[in-house]
């Protein structure tokens, strides 16, 4: 399984996939900068009384989309390596079950998401620093609830991701998921609480983060079962 893991990491290195785990994040927090470099006497004042509060807030409308997104380029890019070189059979053909190419899939995916979401959090501290937010009032919880919770409460959204990416391989069709997804992901928080979309949103909550983290992880835990035994089963080219 280490070996599994090692060959797919050195494939994955080639496509900048880390690069884009960082930038990701990154890319929250700059926005979140020119946000308050144009509005910050607005802001400051609006938030007077809980300005971390405030800055999690803002950063919260940004985070869920590049979540959306993010999961579905590095699952598409994990997967594209083989279809993009029609490396399958030589994969497939080393001595690793299938269950341990899915697995070693899967877990650098997942693994990439969460350094980017462990970079969230380590660039929202920093930009609040900068700022000239008291560390003493940072309020931990929700910041590690808004870094993690939801990703959590996307799993099901990772999982489809990559089953689809892959089963699939012209990886546009994957991709265009992913983009409608986050489409849908804006509007999530208008939708019945059943509705896996909502769940992210959900988990931003202190009162239902942990339904929906446990919601998350469950339907996501469900879709890579099938997915593997998809994957186990289907000839590949």
């Amino acid at each position: 399984m280490a070996r599994a893991i090692s060959a797919e990491w050195l494939k994955l290195k080639r496509k900048w996939i880390l690069a884009l785990a960082v930038i990701g994040p990154l890319g929250v927090v700059l926005l979140q900068a020119v946000n308050y470099g144009l509005r910050y006497d607005y802001l400051m004042k609006q938030n007077a009384d809980d300005p971390w509060g405030g800055l999690l807030q803002a950063t919260t409308g940004l985070m869920l989309p590049a979540l959306f997104i993010g999961l579905a380029l590095v699952a598409s890019l994990s997967a594209g390596v083989e279809h993009a070189a029609g490396g399958w059979k030589q994969l497939l053909a080393l001595p690793l079950t299938r269950l341990q190419v899915f697995a070693a899939k899967t877990l650098l995916t997942l693994l990439l998401l969460l350094l980017s979401c462990t970079l969230l959090a380590v660039f929202t501290l920093a930009f609040g620093a900068v700022l000239g937010f008291s560390l003493q009032e940072l309020p931990w919880p929700d910041l590690l609830r808004q870094s993690y919770a939801p990703y959590a409460a996307a799993m099901p959204f990772v999982a489809l991701q990559i089953g689809l990416s892959l089963a699939i391989g012209n990886q546009a069709v994957p991709m265009t998921i992913g983009v409608l997804g986050m489409v849908v992901s804006l509007f999530g928080m208008l939708l019945p609480d059943w509705v896996p979309y909502n769940w992210p949103w959900l988990a931003l909550k202190a009162e239902t983060a942990l339904r929906a983290a446990a919601a998350g992880l469950g339907g996501g835990l469900l879709l890579l079962a099938v997915g593997c035994m998809h994957f186990t089963r289907k000839d590949v080219s």
